[in-house]
């Protein structure tokens, strides 16, 4: 059978696609969907559980597509994925949606542990690698920046159902696709190709605290001794299961990986960009809706840049990885061109030029483009052809974990600033009413249309002004919001350092087989 890898490579970019729509057409239609269903309780948890078991699946699926080759699990990740889209459409209560969206995310972390290490596995050679990377980097890209519009104009003109039912034709053809024309490629065997269930325990208690932790955080407060009992929690299921990695013989993580200095020091750099993502994207809308007073449609427009940004910059990392020597400079840029961008947003307030914004936002996506297709590229570069799996899933299962670290450390910071603020405000003001008091007791005011409204009536009765309050409020909102920025400057500052350490990008060469390599070349 003659291998068509092109046409291969189509069928992952839609795999990608995927993954990045359900993240963006989702998130526009959440509040139609709680609207519908009710159930607010379970708000946060349509997007936790679905961290939770895709940051599980990323590493499980990783290995055993090193061991067993990628293609059944990617084929039957598309299956599950699709299927679990359906079941969400057809929820009727939120209990059910959580449980479906539970089965969407193990599919979408079988979908990452498999489709980025389908890369190498297609095209050994590191530059072929770089070119159809940039595939899979755009179609992320665009996919990301037209989900938001796709899924506002769904939910607009057919209801919420139809954002899940999209994934439907998409996962339809790129199952037909990967199933047609995929290569079944095992890099190695093992005498014992059996799963570490204790390992996978280990991995699922540690991550579940740490999502406990995360989604409990903002909530909770800093010194809550129920937030360190849980984080304490987390360290130590996290120390158990990489400690016994080191032991196990069917190790999900195989030891030689973690005892890797260019390993470790791009597993960190992976949890330091996933909290720094998860800052800039989850609080750059509440700073445009909520403090800037803008639409979500302006604001949605003005976000854009991040995610095109990010498909530029991944081109652009492209043409330069292959054309200098050394590539270990790649990485480090990108953040320092992050560190532009939200040292602008820092400055930026109500008064600030749209321009401005776009630049700002540009800068950041740009940074990111340069740094996320990198670890990847790294990471492949550093490891063993048997362990191109394992070592992938390492990349996105910590830039994961760092994403639900980002909402909840992000959370904490923003909440912190705010309540201290308003608090002291009121104080100097005299209020001393709890109605008014338990209104202002988060930012939710400054986007709740009801809860302005309350405001605006005990403001009557008690001869306050309501709009100054507000106004004020807004105020602090974006004073804990950049905050936060600065924190995330922290982060890239750190991240430059390590970064500084990684060595430059093996461009080795390596065959699969004859027959792939000639009909890759044919293709290219």
């Amino acid at each position: 059978m003659k291998y068509h890898p092109v046409t291969a490579m189509l069928g992952i970019s839609l795999v990608i696609m995927l993954i990045a729509l359900d993240q963006t057409v989702v998130g526009t239609a959440l509040p139609s969907i709680v609207a519908d269903l009710k159930g607010y309780s379970l708000y946060p948890w349509i997007a936790a559980i679905y961290l939770l078991t895709n940051a599980i699946f990323i590493p499980i699926i990783g290995r055993l597509g090193d061991i067993h080759g990628r293609k059944p699990f990617l084929i039957g990740a598309i299956a599950l994925f699709t299927i679990a889209s359906v079941l969400c459409g057809l929820s009727t209560s939120m209990l059910q949606l959580v449980m479906a969206r539970a089965l969407q995310g193990a599919g979408g972390g079988m979908l990452v542990g498999s489709a980025f290490a389908s890369v190498p596995d297609l095209f050994p050679d590191l530059k072929q690698r770089v070119r159809w990377q940039v595939m899979l980097s755009s179609a992320f890209g665009i996919s990301s920046a037209v989900g938001p519009a796709l899924g506002g104009l769904l939910t607009e003109q057919a209801g919420w159902r139809s954002v899940f039912f999209v994934n439907l034709p998409i996962g339809i053809l790129a199952l037909g696709v990967v199933w047609r024309y995929l290569p079944l490629i095992v890099n190695h065997k093992v005498e014992k190709p059996g799963l570490d269930w204790l390992g996978i325990a280990l991995l699922v208690l540690a991550l579940f605290t740490l999502l406990v932790t995360s989604e409990l955080g903002s909530s909770l407060g800093f010194f809550s001794p129920i937030l360190w009992a849980l984080l304490i929690m987390s360290m130590i299921f996290s120390y158990l299961f990489f400690r016994h990695q080191l032991q196990s013989e069917q190790p999900i993580m195989p030891s030689h990986l973690l005892g890797h200095s260019t390993v470790q020091l791009l597993a960190l750099l992976s949890f330091l960009s996933g909290l720094m993502l998860f800052i800039l994207v989850f609080y750059m809308p509440l700073l445009l809706q909520a403090g800037f007073s803008l639409s979500p449609k302006i604001a949605g427009g003005l976000v854009t840049p991040i995610l095109v940004g990010i498909t530029v910059g991944s081109i652009l990392n492209s043409r330069i990885i292959m054309r200098i020597k050394h590539t270990r400079f790649v990485y480090p840029a990108g953040v320092i061109c992050l560190l532009i961008g939200l040292l602008m947003l820092t400055q930026a307030n109500p008064k600030t030029l749209g321009i401005y914004l776009i630049f700002a936002f540009s800068f950041c996506g740009l940074g990111f483009g340069f740094q996320i297709p990198n670890l990847t590229l790294q990471m492949q570069s550093a490891v063993a052809r048997a362990d191109l799996g394992s070592a992938s899933a390492l990349v996105q299962t910590l830039r994961t974990v760092g994403s639900m670290f980002g909402a909840s450390v992000g959370g904490l910071v923003v909440n912190l600033s705010f309540s201290h603020a308003i608090t002291k405000h009121l104080t100097v003001l005299d209020i001393q009413n709890p109605g008014v008091a338990a209104l202002f007791n988060t930012p939710q005011i400054l986007v709740r249309e009801l809860d302005q409204n309350k405001l605006h009536q005990l403001a009557d009765q008690l001869g306050l002004n309501a709009v100054e309050l507000l106004d004020q409020a807004r105020l602090y909102l974006i004073n804990g919001i950049h905050h936060a920025l600065w924190l995330a400057i922290g982060i890239a500052g750190i991240a430059i350092y390590i970064s500084l350490k990684l060595p430059n990008i093996a461009h080795a060469q390596a065959s699969v087989s004859d027959t792939l390599a000639e009909t890759a070349d044919d293709y290219l």
